[in-house]
């Protein structure tokens, strides 16, 4: 099974959650057993597993990333977004999640968040369930 999920950045920099539109994916398959791999095909943004419960821990990861990798910085990329580039490939372009009993097998506090590093923008999501 494909799915894709289209998502709409607001800002240059966020973290979205995206676990309730892929469980309502699984639901609405009624998938009850499987592998969820959750793609990102773009080269500034990605996709990472990490706390929902408290969204200061999504402002910690994009304020650490950009102390370690700015935006201004003497870049070799003219475009104006190497930063971005490289934030995409620390954090990668994918995820695994086991699905079990219908549901994603997360734990207690994680959610799937799509990084975006270079918006606002109209992005695009791939979801195969193997």
């Amino acid at each position: 099974m494909f799915e894709v999920i289209e998502i709409e950045s607001k800002n240059r920099e966020e973290m979205i959650s995206i676990t309730d539109k892929v469980s309502e994916i699984i639901r609405k398959a009624k998938i009850k057993e499987g592998i969820c791999v959750i793609y990102v095909p773009h080269t500034t943004a990605g996709v990472t597993i990490n706390e929902d419960a408290d969204p200061s821990v999504k402002k910690d990861i994009l304020n650490h990333l950009s102390k370690i990798i700015p935006y201004n910085e003497s870049y070799s990329h003219i475009e104006g977004n190497a930063d971005a580039h490289i934030k995409a490939s620390i954090i990668g372009s994918s995820v695994n999640v086991i699905i079990s009993n219908g549901e994603l097998l997360l734990g207690r506090w994680q959610g799937i968040f799509f990084c975006e590093f270079d918006g606002p923008r109209r992005r695009k999501i791939y979801l195969k369930i193997l």
